[in-house]
């Protein structure tokens, strides 16, 4: 699926209704931060990005704010943004403004490291998409401005699917039977890279599995849940089959080498993964063409939130001495429309779809034309389509950071072939609700 490496994601991080005492731990101190406005001169913010695209966007910023100057420092990825982020909160120097995703920001608010900015941007809500704007929030409270939705769906070779008589697959079943016919051929259908278990995450997504869910003044932890085993099976199938490369994107070189030269034909991906497709391909543009997200047998359209840069947010720290101006800053990055457009195109930016009321109206510009040729058309109906029919009912729980890199490790051998999905799954129920006990916070499981 390759959602990461930088990674992503949208979906309902609200836990509305409840407490934060006993479901969030919280850490003090705020510190002082580094944004302190020079008596001389503008008041300049610090602002850690990963997102290609977003240098532009603060230089346009900077050109337009006399009062206000942002300070931008690209970090390399999404993960790595989370450990300096850490080290930063520590040590009380944090940024003003982080860019994240929406599966981090429960688990900063329990560290008590976001600032409430409610009162700054709540005027503002009805610029934003239902799902993008409860992205950024925890109890009903907003701790940034939502940067980008999550369309989802399938880019397939179309040279090779024609080629070998086959047609995009619908359903998992006919991606696997798929897989079968391209496999006698020496390619793979798919790419699971060892340190990417998000392909776990979404499948269970889309099958209505809730791996962290409210239960009445406690958090409920359930990694063995109906819809996840149905996703297990999906993906046990995949790699017993040996239809999946097993490519990782620290050779990120190599990974989009493989989709180009057609030794790997499908990927489940959003808008944004296709401008690491446009900037490195050299071969087989044309070639490519979208599908919806294959099915569950039987079930109706339904995407996974997604994961990774789609459902990102810019993120206020409690360290910042200057929340007010720093939401308006974020406010400005998500909706100026010049912005917008610069991070919406995978030529300028990263492809990523807005997270504004009208985010249909931007899907001929988060696509590429070049990659897709003919079947550009086409392919603006899939991803339009597929805003409608996005998951919002996945909860990230308060020890998400911690959880996911255990996962992660548990992936590894998964994929690996050194254990089972199962055997992961029962791992994970047993680690995740010892560790948020470990936490103090109230669990059940």
């Amino acid at each position: 699926m390759n959602f990461t490496s930088p990674r992503r994601r949208f979906a309902s991080a609200a836990v509305a209704g409840i407490a934060l005492t006993g479901l969030l731990s919280a850490c003090g101190g705020s510190g002082s931060g580094d944004d302190a406005a020079s008596k001389s001169g503008p008041l300049t913010l610090p602002f850690w990005g990963w997102a290609n695209g977003q240098e532009a966007v603060v230089k346009a910023f900077n050109a337009s704010h006399e009062d206000i100057q942002l300070r931008y420092t690209k970090v390399t990825d999404q993960l790595t943004m989370q450990k300096q982020l850490t080290n930063a909160v520590k040590a009380g120097n944090a940024p003003c403004l982080v860019q994240n995703t929406a599966e981090y920001v429960t688990s900063w608010v329990s560290q008590d490291a976001l600032a409430d900015i409610t009162q700054y941007v709540e005027g503002d809500q009805d610029k934003f998409n239902t799902g993008a704007w409860a992205s950024a929030q925890v109890q009903g409270k907003l701790y940034g401005v939502p940067t980008s939705s999550a369309p989802q769906f399938t880019i397939y070779r179309t040279d090779l699917f024609e080629k070998y008589g086959l047609k995009p697959p619908a359903t998992w079943d006919e991606f696997i039977a798929a897989g079968k016919v391209l496999k006698k051929h020496g390619i793979k259908i798919t790419n699971y890279a060892g340190e990417d278990p998000s392909t776990l995450e979404v499948l269970a997504m889309q099958a209505g599995a809730h791996w962290y869910t409210i239960d009445g003044n406690a958090w409920k932890v359930d990694f063995q849940d109906e819809g996840t085993l149905k996703a297990a099976k999906v993906i046990q199938d995949i790699i017993d089959n040996d239809l999946n490369a097993k490519l990782s994107f620290a050779d990120y070189a190599a990974v989009q080498r493989s989709y180009d030269t057609g030794a790997t034909a499908t990927r489940q991906i959003s808008t944004w993964q296709m401008a690491g497709m446009v900037q490195n391909f050299t071969k087989s543009f044309g070639d490519w063409a979208l599908a919806p997200w294959p099915t569950y047998r039987g079930e109706a359209a339904k995407t996974p939130a997604g994961t990774n840069l789609t459902g990102s947010v810019t993120l206020v720290t409690k360290q910042c001495e200057n929340q007010e101006q720093a939401a308006k800053a974020a406010l400005w990055m998500s909706t100026n429309q010049d912005a917008v457009k610069t991070m919406a195109s995978p030529e300028t930016g990263n492809g990523v779809m807005p997270a504004l009321a009208d985010s249909e109206s931007y899907v001929g510009e988060s696509i590429s034309r070049k990659l897709l040729g003919k079947n550009y058309d086409p392919a603006r109906k899939v991803v339009t389509d597929s805003l409608g029919t996005v998951t919002t009912d996945w909860t990230y729980g308060p020890n998400w950071t911690a959880m996911f890199t255990e996962l992660q490790a548990g992936w590894a051998k998964v994929v690996n072939k050194q254990e089972k999905v199962t055997d992961l799954l029962a791992h994970m129920q047993e680690w995740t609700v010892k560790d948020l006990k470990s936490r103090g916070i109230s669990v059940k499981g």
